[in-house]
């Protein structure tokens, strides 16, 4: 009977509390665990999921990287005298009749889209006797050749002197490297 109390202690209060503190233990690292695999298990999804997206990316742009130095070097090139020789190649290829430059001016003050940003850029204001298609044609083949020009303003007018052409006022924001 003396014995007793020591071996409830020891017997069974000191193991069960051991137990207990190893069950809880065991539960408490796992749930560590568990919310440690799941943080993983999302950041790994958005991983894969941003590189998905890169890849995507990439391939756009390895289909540009060939037309990337053309870019490059047409940035390079003074603006008024690429958008000239430009325009007398695309002049060359249509009908003299139906595509005449009238005017070519480039104003000294910032307008337009510029004066918002502080990319350097320049503006070209041109003017053309043309019909309808030949004009499209050249805009077309311009703004391709010229991918820095950014169409401001178009003014399209009939023309007094042929029912067959209009006259066309363009004025383009160049932007500059």
């Amino acid at each position: 009977m003396f014995y007793r109390q020591s071996i409830v202690v020891f017997g069974f209060v000191l193991p069960a509390a051991i137990c207990a503190a190893v069950v809880g233990g065991g539960i408490a690292l796992k749930a560590k665990a568990s919310s440690s695999f799941q943080e993983k298990q999302a950041l790994y999804k958005s991983s894969e999921t941003n590189r998905a997206g890169s890849q995507s990316i990439e391939a756009v742009i390895s289909k540009k990287r060939e037309h990337v130095e053309r870019w490059k070097a047409q940035m390079e090139k003074e603006t008024s005298n690429a958008i000239t020789s430009h325009l007398k190649e695309i002049g060359d290829k249509l009908p003299p009749k139906e595509f005449q430059q009238t005017a070519f001016e480039r104003p000294n003050s910032g307008g337009g889209f510029a004066t918002a940003s502080a990319q350097p850029s320049s503006q070209v204001r041109l003017a053309f006797r043309a019909t309808y298609r030949s004009m499209q044609k050249a805009f077309i083949e311009l703004e391709t050749m010229m991918p820095q020009l950014q169409l401001q303003e178009l003014k399209i007018e009939p023309s007094t002197s042929s029912t067959s052409t209009m006259n066309f006022q363009v004025t383009y924001t160049a932007w500059e490297k």
